[in-house]
């Protein structure tokens, strides 16, 4: 089996971790810190939080926001369901902003509008989760300025996005956003086991991430409510949570973040050879990032068909294939149904939804296998391709 993801591993990502297995710290270390600065750096960004998840991230976020019951969150219905379910961690209330049908990202007529109309019904969301599908950054210009005239925070929801740039910077740097967020999962574009990152140019949100990351204690004498009573002295001044990452994974993360360039060069690579594979099929091909470079964390084909869409991934799955879809909208799975949300409440969503499949991508795909897919992705369009040619004859 191909599968759609993987991660790669080398010697020295082994080396990174045994060492911090034979040293004093397994957690709470230097290997996090060290993680968080070559973060900040690459993305240009003052503060990088690590966390052990991106759901964490983004709850961690939320509450450095001040996202609480009362409020409400708009984020985009293609996604994993992390991206909505952290706004209710935090008592909030929970909407979308539906997309383009044919990138998956968010879109900023849909926005424009229901921003309007949010504002004439005087519900208007604290904050604002844009999600960059697949590596591919949305819109974030378009988005800040009208966030800024309805003054919404903004997180970017970037777990996808690492190494990707927009209008010539890397994202995470924060310039259309209050807190960016990436993701280092196994099937990410590089990997701390599971691990997560918080990224801000705001001191005080920083702080507040900080904080909460650890069960909400401080050891810093000018947070505390009374004099220290030693260096042993410390307290839980709100309430937080164990979002820690360990030594371990920030040792892998630091050991991965120095073959990001070539993870993406190869992630390029093979999406250039997708396209030369597939260009004469009945599909519509994945099209570069908006504005910017993408990191090609998936590479996301929409079917013409979309009635095909079931025969077909069972077709490649059969072949060996290891296809996925990203993603089944959120409104409309069970838990966010009895919320209220149902089929048809964001069309462009439920039609980029019912015509996608993600072939496989990752940094170790070789070109043998490409061609495996694309074989086997004509064979399984062939009932397609026969009715096409007999329409033209």
């Amino acid at each position: 089996m191909i599968p759609y993801g993987r991660q790669n591993i080398d010697e020295a990502d082994i080396a990174a971790v045994l060492d911090v297995l034979q040293s004093d710290f397994l957690t709470q270390g230097p290997k996090v810190p060290e993680f968080e600065l070559a973060v900040s750096q690459l993305c240009q960004v003052n503060y990088a939080i690590a966390v052990n998840s991106a759901t964490s991230a983004l709850h961690l976020a939320c509450l450095a926001l001040g996202v609480s019951k009362g409020d409400i969150v708009w984020t985009s219905p293609i996604s994993f369901v992390a991206s909505a379910n952290c706004a209710l961690y935090c008592g909030a209330t929970i909407d979308f902003v539906d997309v383009d049908p044919d990138s998956g990202l968010m879109s900023v007529a849909a926005l424009a509008e229901k921003l309007q109309q949010a504002a004439a019904e005087q519900k208007l969301p604290k904050v604002l989760i844009p999600v960059h599908l697949a590596g591919h950054s949305c819109e974030m210009a378009a988005i800040h300025a009208l966030c800024q005239q309805y003054q919404i925070k903004i997180i970017e929801d970037a777990s996808h996005a690492i190494g990707a740039s927009y209008q010539g910077k890397p994202v995470g740097d924060c310039q259309f956003s209050d807190i960016c967020v990436f993701s280092f999962h196994p099937v990410k574009i590089i990997t701390t086991a599971e691990g997560g990152m918080a990224l801000t140019n705001d001191p005080a949100l920083a702080a507040q991430m900080q904080l909460h990351r650890s069960h909400g204690i401080t050891r810093d004498p000018q947070d505390m409510t009374e004099p220290s009573h030693g260096p042993w002295y410390y307290q839980q001044i709100e309430l937080g949570f164990n979002y820690r990452l360990t030594e371990l994974q920030a040792a892998l993360g630091l050991s991965q973040l120095h073959r990001l360039p070539q993870f993406l060069a190869a992630r390029q690579q093979a999406v250039a050879q997708y396209q030369q594979l597939l260009q004469d099929l009945p599909l519509q091909l994945p099209s570069a990032a908006f504005d910017g470079v993408s990191a090609w964390h998936l590479y996301i084909i929409r079917l013409d068909d979309a009635d095909r869409r079931l025969a077909v991934f069972e077709a490649l799955r059969a072949a060996g294939i290891g296809v996925n879809v990203h993603y089944i909208p959120i409104h409309t799975q069970p838990y966010y149904q009895q919320l209220g949300f149902q089929w048809g409440d964001f069309p462009g969503a439920e039609s980029f939804y019912s015509k996608i499949i993600s072939l496989p991508m990752y940094a170790d795909l070789t070109y043998p296998m490409q061609q495996q897919v694309a074989t086997a992705l004509k064979d399984a369009l062939l009932p397609i391709l026969a009715t096409t040619t007999t329409q033209q004859d």
